[in-house]
């Protein structure tokens, strides 16, 4: 039984839909935790709704980035996690605490990485002219939404689409690659071998395609 510690800044749709699949698909795993570094975060309640334990380092107590990573690494170890899932953490991690959970911190990028890193995702692919865009989970390392890939979805950019219609529609495909991807490493099929993703066993969807 592994343990899921999930990360939130926010509404935390991607931790619902995490946490959502593990419950109804009976994972070999426990949410342990769901941390926010904001205290009006909206997700928290729906873990707290749901039993499981909440916590909450606010950033802006911190004078500076290391000191608040080093609360934060604290208090995701209390709950001996074998996994720290970024659901909309918006915040950017220090080196060290990024190598402290080295192959065990997943991230979800509104993107095909390496397209597109950064913010303003989907402005930024409408202003490219791309004829698809979609998402990225990849594990963390300190070079910001770089990292070896472990799944993507994809989504046609349509004629007329703004900002909030590709947005709307990229979310919807997150809420299904999350889960997918957090499975297979619940599962232990998922290896890193030469800085790539392998996938043990795959059995990938029709909307989901592995890179």
């Amino acid at each position: 039984m592994k343990n899921i510690v999930i990360l939130i800044s926010g509404r935390g749709s991607n931790m619902e839909a995490v946490v959502r699949a593990a419950q109804a698909e009976g994972w070999p795993a426990r949410i342990a935790a769901v941390i926010s570094n904001r205290p009006d975060a909206a997700g928290l309640a729906f873990a707290q709704a749901r039993g499981i334990p909440t916590a909450v380092v606010p950033s802006k107590s911190f004078s500076s980035r290391e000191a608040f990573d080093a609360a934060l690494q604290q208090e995701i170890d209390r709950h001996a996690p074998d996994l720290v899932v970024l659901a909309g953490f918006m915040r950017i991690l220090t080196a060290g605490f990024v190598e402290h959970y080295a192959g065990r911190m997943l991230n979800i990028h509104p993107s095909l990485l390496p397209a597109f890193p950064g913010l303003a995702t989907h402005r930024q692919a409408l202003e490219g002219g791309v004829l698809e865009h979609g998402a990225t989970v990849h594990f963390v390392t300190a070079e910001l939404d770089h990292g070896p890939v472990v799944a993507q979805a994809r989504v046609p950019v349509l004629p007329g689409d703004t900002e909030d219609t590709l947005a709307a529609r990229v979310l919807a495909e997150e809420h299904k690659l999350y889960p997918y991807a957090v499975r297979l490493f619940v599962e232990d099929r998922l290896s890193i071998e030469h800085g790539d993703v392998r996938v043990l066993d795959p059995q990938l969807a029709d909307t989901i395609s592995h890179s």
